[in-house]
């Protein structure tokens, strides 16, 4: 299997059996170029393996790259709902680019799938019938480690996160379950990369731990600058703050730091091993979550697809979104009310790899966590 990547769209007509006059249109808007790409790219790519894997011709895929930019992102989107004529949008990775994509595109009519960014915004009030997260809502990772650290005995994080609808999301998320006495709290730049103020806050602080929410390159810094300042408090995070690339980006620094996700790649179901055997013998590398939710929010589409047009069928094709038949990486999976997952958040250790560090599934931090918000949504 090839990736065929045309500059900074990608057009992919996969084939399936029998011929389809009008594919359904999938735009994809991702971040592909500058801080965090590799966040989009792999977002992407485990979709199209999704794709790929599934054989069909009656799908065409759009994806543009947002640059991680807001005014860029509805841009783009504007212009696939009105030129492009797609049924179903997806793809955006960070919450402050959501927020001004998902509202107006819903309202159109065209379903959203987000497989990464989940505002609590869109969870709760802003609920939207066509708004479907196949992810997580934002809280739910840093819920689960609040909790985590709680029961390991842990009295004073120190907290971080951008300042940003995510990073704020994050914050209060570990406070709902850790409590909010905390050893410090601090808001970053959103693609900050010094880190120097922030680290001697920690250091002139009386807590036993931190607790960080850096995504992408702001986590690589973090952790490289933390370490090389002799920082010895454990370091606990979500998943973003720890994957893959980020882990071969710091080395060894990162070793013994604890991270919460809703999937690992060493999870044991068949539908697990499967996909990462597939992604990486096709791209060569071992996915990241965000890959998984890439794969994982084509298979939602696939399996809606199979039972109803999106186009003709709105009815038929949201409640086949929401029946949610397919078999997803992380093993069981369901919507909850305001069309956010239930599932288990998983506890993973940072540990010595094949040349660079990885991760391990160690635990469980949370068993069928639904977000904060459902009870605030009325569809």
């Amino acid at each position: 299997m090839k990736k065929r990547i045309l500059g900074a769209a990608l057009a992919a007509i996969v084939a399936a059996g029998g011929a389809a006059a009008d594919p359904t249109r999938i735009g994809m808007i991702t971040t592909l170029s500058g801080g965090g790409a590799h966040l989009g790219v792999d977002v992407r790519d485990g979709f199209q393996l999704a794709l790929e894997q599934a054989g069909r011709k009656d799908v065409e895929l759009i994806v543009r790259d947002d640059a991680r930019k807001p005014d860029m992102a509805k841009s783009l989107a504007d212009e696939m709902i009105q030129k492009d004529k797609v049924a179903i949008l997806t793809g955006i990775i960070w919450s402050n680019l959501a927020m001004a994509v998902v509202p107006s595109a819903v309202r159109q009519g065209v379903f959203y799938i987000s497989p990464n960014a989940g505002p609590s915004a869109l969870a709760g009030r802003g609920c939207h019938r066509n708004y479907f997260n196949v992810a997580w809502q934002n809280d739910d990772l840093h819920a689960a480690m609040g909790a985590y650290m709680k029961a390991q005995g842990f009295k004073r994080p120190f907290i971080l996160a951008p300042n940003y609808p995510a990073g704020t999301d994050a914050l209060t998320g570990f406070k709902s379950t850790f409590g909010a006495d905390v050893g410090g709290e601090l808001y970053t730049k959103l693609g900050q990369t010094d880190y120097a103020a922030e680290i001697a806050r920690i250091r002139a602080s009386d807590a036993d731990s931190v607790f960080f929410f850096l995504p992408g390159g702001m986590g690589i810094a973090f952790l490289k600058q933390y370490a090389g300042a002799g920082m010895t408090l454990p370091v606990f995070g979500p998943a973003f703050s720890f994957d893959e690339v980020i882990l071969g980006a710091v080395g060894d620094a990162a070793i013994g730091a604890r991270n919460t996700s809703q999937w690992a790649y060493d999870l044991d179901n068949a539908a697990n091993r499967a996909f990462v055997e597939a992604f990486r013998k096709t791209y060569g590398r071992t996915p990241t979550l965000y890959a998984s939710q890439g794969y994982d929010a084509a298979r939602l589409i696939l399996s809606a697809l199979d039972a109803a047009d999106p186009v003709n069928e709105p009815d038929a094709f949201r409640e086949a979104l929401r029946a949610a038949r397919f078999e997803s990486v992380r093993g069981k999976f369901r919507f909850g009310p305001n069309h956010h997952p239930i599932q288990d958040i998983y506890v993973r250790e940072v540990v010595p790899g094949d040349g660079k560090p990885t991760n391990r599934l160690i635990g469980v931090a949370m068993r069928d966590r639904q977000d904060a918000y459902a009870a605030q949504c009325r569809m």
